[in-house]
């Protein structure tokens, strides 16, 4: 068998050399070998399809893509029961999260030795081992929904010598009472609501960090800090995308499954560019908190001619819209259809940002109280009243 130190002080050196890892995390890192965690087999996409790949086939391969600092690699597929012949996936279930993206993490968790910590979402298992060598394997409890997932772990866990962690089979958005309250809550799965079980199971001034997103943009790092009352503040620290929480995740969604009657849709006309309302981070985080429920896809033409049609859907409305973009046109056509006008919602909340004096990300403030989650702006924009976004508990 190929050595995997090299290829592991390579990642960490590259991870320490582009600055995402924070230097009290280095030990960690460098102590935990990350291929104990990864399963044998993984899965690559190819086109819509999720093909597996196999250890046997190309040990080194497999080695090299466990240890490339900027590689997630798929780990489990259709809840571990392929919906595919000869084990072709459908949606990816779980994964092994990029190395960069777990040292971005555990950095903004601020964690110091001795803290406890609830990780929601074990998967693997390697973000568990990383917690336990710095902090203490009898301060890390993770839990993880997915009964096979959390035993395999758990024996990864085992296996590198942090049997003394708690591995917990059950749903992550409850925490878990039992070892509460916690110093810092770290999820590995992104939410739309976050869980108010988590702030009430961390001690206040502890801090509860965890993926974040909407239907329109699953792309956001937030950090939240807890109070007294078991409410937290906070703000988007950074733009990651995670695999969601399952209890909040959508359905799988295809353009096919959602459109239909095209010759019935209602025909106008727009001169934002789509890439304006898709492209832009800040852009695409205000409409999906303006715009909810709201998902787009791109279709790009099979020829070389750089067209592409965006499509914005809902699928509990039965509502579809689509742009069609095509080089060096000043209008784009728009069709939409069903009981909400997408596009006309999208484009009145592009707007608004434009107005707003395009706000980025971190001006976006983050409140969990018992009742629910609210989202606002701070700042001085250019519109008298800035949109409050509340999403119930």
């Amino acid at each position: 068998m190929t050595d995997p130190a090299p290829l592991l002080r390579r990642m960490v050196d590259d991870l320490t050399s582009t600055g995402v890892l924070d230097p009290p995390w280095r030990e960690a890192f460098l102590a935990v070998p990350r291929h104990a965690f990864i399963p044998d087999t993984i899965w690559r996409q190819q086109r819509r399809e999720l093909v597996p790949f196999h250890r046997a086939d190309d040990p080194l391969r497999w080695l090299e893509m466990t240890y490339a600092p900027t590689q997630v690699l798929i780990t489990q597929v259709d809840d571990g029961n392929p919906v595919g012949p000869g084990l072709i996936g459908d949606r990816i279930s779980s994964s092994a999260s990029q190395p960069n993206v777990v040292a971005l993490m555990l950095a903004a968790l601020t964690a110091e030795p001795g803290m406890t910590v609830c990780e929601i979402g074990t998967g693997t298992g390697y973000n568990a081992a990383l917690l336990a060598h710095r902090l203490g394997a009898q301060n890390v409890t993770t839990i993880e929904v997915d009964a096979e997932l959390a035993t395999r772990a758990g024996g990864a866990l085992a296996a590198a010598g942090y049997a003394r962690v708690t591995v917990v089979t059950g749903d992550g958005a409850h925490g878990y009472p039992p070892r509460a309250p916690y110093d810092r809550i770290l999820s590995t799965a992104a939410v739309g609501q976050v869980p108010s079980a988590w702030v009430e199971q961390t001690r206040p001034g502890g801090r509860v960090v965890t993926p974040w997103g909407t239907a329109y943009l699953n792309g956001a790092l937030l950090a939240l800090t807890v109070g007294e009352d078991n409410t937290a503040t906070g703000r988007l620290v950074d733009n990651v995308a995670f695999m969601w929480l399952r209890d909040q995740r959508l359905p799988l969604t295809w353009v096919r499954d959602c459109v239909y009657d095209e010759d019935k849709a209602l025909v106008s006309h727009t001169h934002i560019q789509p890439s304006k309302v898709t492209d832009d981070y800040h852009a695409a985080l205000a409409i999906g908190l303006q715009v909810p429920e709201c998902e787009y896809r791109f279709c790009r033409a099979k020829d070389d001619s750089g067209e592409y049609t965006v499509w914005f859907l809902d699928p509990s409305s039965r509502s579809w819209a689509s742009i069609d973009y095509a080089p060096g046109a000043e209008t784009y056509e728009v069709n939409q259809l069903g009981p909400r006008h997408l596009w006309d919602e999208v484009e009145a909340a592009y707007t608004w940002w434009v107005q707003a004096n395009s706000p980025t990300s971190d001006q976006w403030r983050f409140t969990i109280t018992p009742t629910g989650q609210h989202v606002d702006l701070t700042g001085t924009l250019r519109r008298e009243h800035a949109p409050t976004i509340a999403k119930g508990a």
